[in-house]
């Protein structure tokens, strides 16, 4: 499942040396069937470039959000091979994020509020569900390892009888060096649709 995905990015990925894209995203690649595998968000993912499509490998119902295949294959076209900076930013603080998160690319972290809202046992109970590891911020948040390169921290607020609940996404500062702003506003919907979705 790949259909928002341009045939130029599968092109571009087919014409790249593998041994340089594992070395830079952290995957593997399979000689005989000409494919990436990536670790994505706890599943594995085969891309097959000359195929122009990507497979999630897990036997469970595909139920990935379409962005995320976007992002999966931007990732491996555009990653870098950096450490982590382990700075954790919002995407306010992203070169050109003040104006560009907002109105139609506004980070939908408001479903995960609306979802969750008074119940942050399930909160919790869903992100260690997606592989989430506890990290001290807001009322309960999680880190999750999206792919080798990129973790992506989700806060989250209970609220109270003045403030309603409220939740936020931060990216390590290294996302800057590998994703344009379109592909993390893509990751960020699909982080988002995935935590509200019925499991």
């Amino acid at each position: 499942m790949a259909t928002l995905i341009d045939t130029i990015y599968f092109k571009e990925l087919a014409e790249q040396n593998p041994e340089d894209t594992c070395k830079r995203a952290l995957c593997r690649y399979d000689d005989i069937k000409r494919c990436y595998y990536l670790s994505v968000w706890g599943d594995d993912y085969a891309v097959y470039p000359y195929e122009l499509r990507i497979e999630r490998l897990s036997k469970n119902f595909d139920n990935t959000h379409e962005y995320l295949y976007l992002f999966i294959i931007n990732y491996l076209l555009r990653a870098k091979n950096i450490e982590l900076s382990n700075e954790w930013i919002s995407e306010k603080d992203i070169p050109g994020g003040s104006t560009f998160f907002r109105g139609p690319h506004e980070i939908p972290t408001n479903l995960i509020s609306s979802k969750y809202n008074g119940n942050i046992s399930e909160f919790k109970k869903r992100c260690n569900q997606l592989n989430g590891i506890p990290f001290e911020m807001a009322d309960s948040s999680y880190i999750f390892k999206i792919t080798p390169r990129i973790p992506v921290a989700l806060l989250y607020w209970d609220g109270d009888t003045e403030f309603p609940p409220e939740s936020k996404l931060l990216y390590d500062k290294s996302i800057t060096k590998h994703l344009a702003l379109d592909i993390i506003f893509a990751l960020a919907v699909a982080i988002c649709e995935q935590f509200v979705r019925v499991t």
